[in-house]
């Protein structure tokens, strides 16, 4: 999956018919952070997503896995409207772990040998 940013529609009047009543949107790749990348894609929308909402895109063979996509020349679809994003920072997470991790390492080391 790509994390994207809708920045525009396209209109294509002629068309696969396969492609009839589709709404196609001008997504472009975002970090983590939300900031732009060069890359885009013009992907089907399945969500109802609106210019500038943050999406998440299936490509390839998996966009022609939605109901609005299936068995149709898609290679990319908007599947989701992302409302939140939450990232954490690698030190944040290891401490985490560690923090659980402790514990249950003190319990198999107090159990006694068979």
């Amino acid at each position: 999956m790509l994390l994207g940013r809708v920045i525009g529609t396209v209109w294509a009047t002629r068309k696969d018919e396969k492609l009839e009543g589709m709404k196609l949107l001008v997504v472009q790749a975002v970090d983590l952070e939300l900031q732009p990348l060069s890359s885009f894609v013009v992907a089907v929308d399945s969500v109802q997503a609106g210019v500038g909402e943050v999406v998440l895109l299936a490509q390839g063979s998996s966009a022609r896995q939605t109901r609005t996509t299936k068995d149709r020349p898609v290679d990319a679809v908007v599947m989701a409207v992302v409302e939140n994003l939450e990232v954490k920072a690698l030190e944040e997470l290891m401490a985490s772990y560690e923090d659980r991790r402790r514990p249950i390492a003190e319990a198999i080391e107090a159990q006694p040998e068979i």
